[in-house]
């Protein structure tokens, strides 16, 4: 894969609580030097990142429900709304982890339904973060099956707020549960070039990481030879 097209996977984040306006403004200078697909922040970051990243290509993406996913599905469509309204172009939203364990599959639907009216309302992407590293096997092939239902666009595996992200395992196990129309975004301790470049080769469409600049260098690193 050449760099033209591995840049197109990096969603460039920066989700840390201490995250300063300084750190937000590198992350978008960042990010337009290398052509990421986008940056993804807390949504009080969303209008410095809509400032920066104007008329770069580059889009930006915010979380909602982060990063426990417990709160109202109310407010989680709210927090959608304002954040699309102050710049955001796609929504990584957390579902609801306790419906899931309660295999309540009709408040899990409603749940994502909720921000999924919401983003389509201004046509916008939906990225459903299920948090893989607290789940079984089962509960990620119900989960992923859910959320297709639904018709959001991306399922996602990890806040990286959880005792793991992202497994080469589990990106195959959700990309064989999606269906023919739902991508999958990996992240959560993608860290280098062959990191990055093992998820996309397990079916991951998107890479949520802290490291993009990283994994171009070894990219680079890696042509040189």
């Amino acid at each position: 894969m050449n760099q033209t097209d591995l840049v197109k996977y990096i969603d460039h984040t920066l989700l840390k609580p201490t995250a300063t306006i300084s750190d937000i403004i590198k992350l978008c200078s960042e990010a337009k030097e290398h052509h990421f697909f986008s940056v993804c922040v807390n949504s009080f970051h969303v209008p410095t990142a809509s400032r920066e990243l104007l008329q770069s290509g580059v889009k930006v993406c915010t979380v909602v429900g982060f990063p426990l996913g417990a709160n109202l599905s109310q407010i989680k469509a709210q927090e959608a709304r304002i954040a699309l309204d102050k710049g955001a172009v796609e929504i990584d939203m957390v579902a609801n982890l306790g419906l899931i364990k309660s295999r309540d599959e009709a408040a899990f639907i409603k749940d994502i339904e909720s921000v999924l009216t919401v983003t389509r309302s201004q046509s916008c992407l939906l990225k459903v973060i299920i948090e893989t590293a607290l789940l079984d096997q089962t509960d990620k092939i119900w989960t992923t099956q859910m959320v297709a239902k639904t018709g959001a666009e991306f399922i996602k595996t990890s806040t990286g707020f959880a005792s793991g992200g992202a497994t080469i395992e589990d990106v195959k196990l959700l990309k064989e549960h999606a269906g023919k129309n739902m991508k999958i975004k990996a992240s959560g301790g993608i860290k280098n070039l062959s990191d990055a470049e093992a998820m996309i080769l397990a079916g991951a469409s998107r890479l949520g990481t802290s490291a993009g600049v990283s994994i171009i260098q070894g990219h680079q690193t890696k042509e040189s030879y």
